[in-house]
């Protein structure tokens, strides 16, 4: 086996996906490991966007499973759920299970070469930061120069194409994940309604144990999935959708584009980019 090892993580995302199939044409040389670290709680059009993505890369993508499910780090963390301020979920199913797989291979000597990505319109993102000098960091997107508009126009020449999640939802994760705009849940409720159900029964149980967060900022899964609700986030979103036409420049060709949450909300710069990249 080489001492220099390659690793690149999906993480059933548009950015990940686009960087494996970027890294598979201009490096065919390297022998690249691709891994997904699974929550269990993935949204099943993750798995059949892998699916399609392992098509085209001509080999398999390594699931890492961590040793410990959502439901046992919940009790562990006092049923307190995840959120921005304390993301307890990204340390330990995301960024633990990887730092294990890769710890006896740092050990054996090897140097371990971990592609990100990170595009270069995302001057704000810093990739993942290990300490070791065995495990070098490359973000590929940022030094060739390719934004959002490259990340898509690969994955559409590739043959590959978007996620089908991003017809509802603006990125990966697990189905409940607290970066959700409310539009979001919304769209959940109706696309996976067992899922938005599950979620809020981890809400309900959370906040009965004093939990000081729910899911959506400032109003519960029950209150938002009432029908006046609804319809009121649906309003809302619309009028958004409006202000943002009115302000683009007028542009034939893209007029009939479809305009993704991120523009509508904005991109939230902190976002964990190992769950939604």
């Amino acid at each position: 086996m080489s001492d220099e090892i390659h690793v690149l993580g999906v993480s059933g995302g548009r950015d990940s996906a686009a960087l494996a199939v970027y890294m598979r044409q201009t490096a065919p040389e390297l022998d690249i490991t691709y891994f997904f670290t699974d929550t269990g709680k993935e949204l099943p059009e993750v798995h059949e966007f892998l699916g399609r993505l392992e098509g085209f890369l001509g080999k398999p993508i390594l699931r890492l499973n961590p040793d410990y499910d959502f439901d046992y780090w919940l009790k562990e963390y006092k049923n307190f759920l995840p959120s921005p301020q304390t993301r307890w979920c990204t340390r330990q199913l995301k960024i633990k299970p990887f730092e294990e797989w890769v710890r006896p291979m740092i050990q054996d000597g090897k140097r371990v070469h971990s592609y990100v990505a990170i595009r270069s319109d995302e001057d704000y993102r810093e990739g993942y930061v290990s300490g070791q000098d065995a495990l070098k960091v490359h973000l590929p997107f940022r030094e060739a120069g390719i934004d959002k508009a490259g990340v898509t126009e690969i994955l559409e020449a590739a043959g590959v194409g978007l996620p089908e999640y991003y017809r509802w939802r603006s990125r990966s994760g697990c189905t409940f994940c607290f970066y959700q705009q409310k539009i979001e849940w919304v769209r959940l409720r109706e696309e996976h309604p067992d899922a938005f159900e599950e979620a809020k029964r981890y809400e309900k149980n959370a906040l009965e144990h004093g939990s000081p967060f729910s899911w959506s900022h400032g109003e519960t899964l029950e209150e938002l999935g009432r029908d006046e609700r609804v319809e009121a986030i649906r309003k809302d979103h619309q009028r958004r959708i409006e202000r943002l036409k009115a302000k683009r420049p007028v542009n034939a060709l893209a007029d009939d584009d479809p305009i993704d949450v991120d523009e509508v909300y904005g991109a939230a710069g902190k976002l964990c980019i190992t769950c939604h990249k």
